[in-house]
């Protein structure tokens, strides 16, 4: 016997991971998303009929250019309806501009819903009006890239009169008093925060108003926005959202009450929630990663080979802890010392933070990957920055440069495990540090005349 079918809302997210132009040579359209997407939606039809929505968000436009389009329908059919007003449209640009047909790069110029970046949601009401204004993917728009949240859910909040009153504490005025205009709200208020504090540090940096825009994408972290965003959230939930600049992320609860899935190969990134897994018959059902294996988020960053899962199932409450390993002279993860074995100190700091993690602390590791392992959160060395390190400890390995430039850490740790700093390990230096660490008396012998 089947399991009973859940009165919950389906929600699908697909990031494609090449330019356009490879789907159009590969499957024969740039529109390979958007088929992909229908399918998906179909196969939740009858999850939620109450209404259906579709967004997507085109990444690197220039100014002027039309990134994000949204279509969402309350009719009778309202799967079919929203793609029958996708197709119909981009029929008509076709029509009517020729010259589109066989140039990938117009038809993302010119053509809605021609983007890499695609989220929908198949809705059945459980709070608000049955109108059109009540369906996913809801949008917080901005004139700033980085503050535009496209927002779609499978939830079931128990304390949204509390979230509400906490926005209007701090002085907000949300305009309906709906879940998820809550829930947006609250996530809008920590992005709007993280964006403000990014923008100053750079300007402080140097930068003009210009340079800032690439630069606060590459520093936005959405693990940050979203812990302190879900801190006090209770219920069951999966939410989707993306960003005007490229990024997404899909969120659940540490319970796994409403679990997801998700699937990547070299093209393509799919998630989804349970009640569709069939859908994903399209792909390998090997590589998914189901809720009994606690993955708590995927962000998935703007650039187009990289994809990041932020952190666990269980929110860590012990130290915070961040490393500064650096680049090393070759590419490596985990994987890379099980596989084929690595460097003395790359398997150290890696065994040193993968034990961190299991003792319920906040490991990050700053060397050449960009996703978690084990727990842990590997960050290229060229993504550290010192006055984002707010954090209980840090250390740095071999490397007392480091620490030249102040640090918001409340210890500091030199690690000396193989050579010696030489010269670079200066009095001013040692004067800040609360420990050196060292492996041998060598080092010791060495290091007492600093």
């Amino acid at each position: 016997m089947s399991d009973a079918l859940k009165h919950e809302c389906g929600i699908a997210l697909i990031r494609l991971l090449k330019p356009l132009e490879y789907y159009k040579e590969k499957y024969g359209s740039a529109f390979y998303g958007v088929n992909k997407m229908y399918l998906m939606m179909e196969k939740q039809h009858n999850r939620g009929q109450d209404g259906a929505g579709f967004a997507s968000v085109k990444l690197n436009t220039q100014p002027g250019e039309r990134y994000i389009s949204r279509v969402r329908s309350i009719a009778q059919q309202p799967i079919q309806d929203i793609f029958s007003q996708i197709n119909d449209r981009i029929n008509k640009e076709l029509n009517d501009f020729p010259e589109y047909v066989n140039n990938v790069a117009l038809q993302k110029k010119h053509i809605p819903y021609v983007a890499e970046l695609l989220l929908g949601h198949v809705r059945y009401g459980t709070f608000g009006k049955n109108s059109v204004e009540s369906v996913h993917p809801f949008l917080r728009q901005n004139n700033w890239m980085h503050r535009n949240l496209i927002l779609a859910g499978n939830f079931n909040m128990t304390n949204v009169k509390e979230l509400f009153n906490n926005l209007v504490e701090l002085g907000q005025h949300p305009k309906e008093y709906t879940d998820t205009i809550t829930i947006m709200e609250n996530i809008g208020h920590f992005l709007d925060d993280s964006v403000s504090k990014i923008y100053k540090n750079l300007k402080k940096e140097g930068y003009n108003k210009n340079e800032c825009s690439p630069l606060i994408a590459k520093r936005l972290r959405l693990d940050k926005i979203l812990r302190k965003a879900s801190k006090n959230w209770d219920g069951g939930y999966t939410i989707a959202g993306l960003l005007g600049h490229g990024d997404s992320f899909v969120l659940r609860d540490p319970s796994g009450i409403r679990p997801a899935y998700y699937y990547k190969d070299d093209e393509v990134v799919v998630v989804v929630d349970d009640s569709i897994i069939d859908v994903l018959s399209m792909y390998d059902l090997k590589k998914l990663i189901t809720s009994s294996e606690t993955r708590h988020i995927v962000n998935l960053k703007h650039t187009f080979d990289k994809y990041t899962c932020e952190y666990d199932h269980k929110i860590p409450e012990g130290l915070r802890v961040r490393m500064f390993l650096g680049p090393g002279l070759e590419n490596w993860t985990p994987d890379t010392i099980n596989d084929i074995g690595c460097g003395g100190s790359e398997t150290s700091a890696a065994w040193l933070m993968k034990a961190l993690a299991e003792r319920d602390c906040y490991p990050m590791l700053y060397a050449t990957d960009d996703q978690v392992w084990d727990g842990v959160v590997y960050r290229p060395a060229a993504d550290y920055v010192p006055d984002n390190i707010d954090c209980d400890l840090f250390i740095s390995s071999r490397q007392p440069g480091v620490f030249e430039v102040p640090i918001p850490a409340r210890q500091k740790w030199l690690w000396v495990h193989d050579i010696h700093c030489g010269s670079a390990l200066t009095p001013e230096i040692a004067e800040q540090l609360n420990v050196i660490l060292v492996l041998s008396k060598w080092h010791l012998k060495f290091l007492k005349g600093v």
